[in-house]
């Protein structure tokens, strides 16, 4: 086993802080206070019931977009070797969509969906071009290591913020601005922190074609390239149909568990502090996976996660109290961060570099139009049955298929084939 370096250096950190500063939308936007606010202030004009439906088709009209450009996206920052300026462009454009947030309001459900669908693309599409860049700002050996890291001072920094937005829903009398401040300061949050990154990560430079004015043409060729190298990785490829199953079901969970606890009549303040205790509990347990991966293997330490969001979603049906809610939030904070951490550095050790924003653009896209089939079932199910028990329960099949396709992936032969 290679001995890992000790040292963080510059690049090493500044890059972690980039999760510091985008898990803002992450935590406050995607999960916790936007999904309640949707529920109890944006859709109120709804029948019970329909504000999960719409903002189950609006997550899934989101990831059902991304998924189109983030292959496409990443084959162009490939080609043009320009990973990092698109990063920055994917966050400005995402804080910009995030501060307009600030304008929704009582009965504006539509305007509300359709600035978080454009807001929440931009972000999607920064986390391609940020993962991109793990291999470069990493050795080998370290990968694991600052993957966790960079969850577990993501869910310090998302945990931080919310934890301030929570006091001005004490300070102020008006909830409804109160929460609009909150989305506000997600945006300057996103943008403060992503300044370590711009200043001291630099742009890997990689052998690229000399015409520089077809980008988009050459990255439709490389994108069509790309579909047909993957048959060379045939583990990677079984990988990504288990990320894109299991991821399903974590990425459903993360983004209804707020509207479903307020469905079922769990208070704003409940169900919001429980969410920060989720992000604080995920800063040690996010470490403590990328630990264990040394001791046990990245793929056993997924298993372990995987079967704890199984036991999560059966014991969410019979969910009845804030104490339960609590209970759920704290046992989700234990994996969500390291499953999510060891996926992303499992898949980085089988990418061949000179392919990393592609492959990445793969990945992102499993990750997103996977995501789809989770909300959706959650919507349809709801519509079908009146109720979300049903569709939380139905997640189980996500997290058991997971686990089984997994076990078909060989981590060493696909580690050789992307280095031979």
């Amino acid at each position: 086993m290679s001995k890992t370096n000790n040292k963080l250096n510059a690049q090493i950190i500044s890059w972690c802080m980039y999760d510091w500063a985008n898990s803002a939308f992450a935590t406050v936007i995607i999960s916790a206070v936007l999904p309640v606010y949707y529920s109890k202030v944006v859709a109120s004009d709804l029948p019970r019931g329909e504000a999960t439906i719409f903002w189950s088709y609006t997550i899934s009209a989101s990831l059902l977009i991304t998924a189109f450009l983030a292959p496409l996206i990443g084959a162009i920052s490939d080609n043009s070797n320009k990973r990092k300026f698109f990063l920055q462009v994917t966050t400005i454009i995402g804080i910009i969509f995030t501060t307009l947030l600030y304008f929704s309001g009582s009965g504006k459900w539509v305007y509300t969906s359709f600035i978080f669908i454009l807001a929440d693309i931009s972000f999607a599409l920064s986390e391609i071009f940020y993962n991109s860049l793990l291999n470069f700002v990493a050795k080998p050996a370290d990968v694991e290591r600052v993957s966790t890291l960079g969850y577990a001072l993501g869910y310090l920094g998302g945990g931080l913020l919310l934890g301030i937005n929570l006091i001005f829903f004490k300070l102020f009398d008006d909830q409804d601005l109160a929460a609009r401040i909150s989305f506000v300061s997600v945006a300057v949050w996103w943008g403060v922190f992503t300044i370590p990154l711009v200043l001291k990560v630099d742009e890997p430079l990689l052998f690229v074609s000399e015409n520089k004015d077809k980008h988009v043409r050459a990255a439709f060729i490389r994108l069509k390239n790309t579909y047909l190298d993957i048959r060379k990785y045939r583990n990677l490829f079984i990988f990504l149909i288990a990320f894109w199953i299991y991821n399903d079901g974590i990425g459903t969970i993360i983004k209804l568990a707020a509207v479903y606890g307020a469905e079922i009549g769990i208070g704003s303040t409940a169900l919001i502090g429980a969410l920060l205790v989720t992000q604080f509990v995920g800063i040690p347990f996010s470490i403590l996976f990328g630990r264990l991966a040394v001791f046990f293997g990245t793929k056993n330490c997924i298993y372990l996660g995987l079967t704890v969001y199984t036991i999560i979603s059966i014991a969410a049906f019979f969910m009845q109290t804030a104490l339960h809610f609590w209970v759920l939030a704290i046992l989700v904070g234990t994996v969500q961060g390291g499953t999510q951490a060891l996926s992303r550095s499992l898949f980085s050790t089988m990418v061949p570099n000179d392919k990393s924003s592609e492959f990445f653009g793969f990945y992102g896209m499993s990750t997103k139009f996977a995501g789809i089939a989770g909300p959706l079932v959650f919507a349809v199910v709801n519509q079908l049955t009146g109720s979300s028990r049903l569709s939380i329960i139905s997640l189980v099949v996500f997290f058991v298929t997971g686990i089984i396709l997994l076990g078909k992936v060989d981590v060493d032969e696909a580690i050789k084939s992307a280095t031979g």
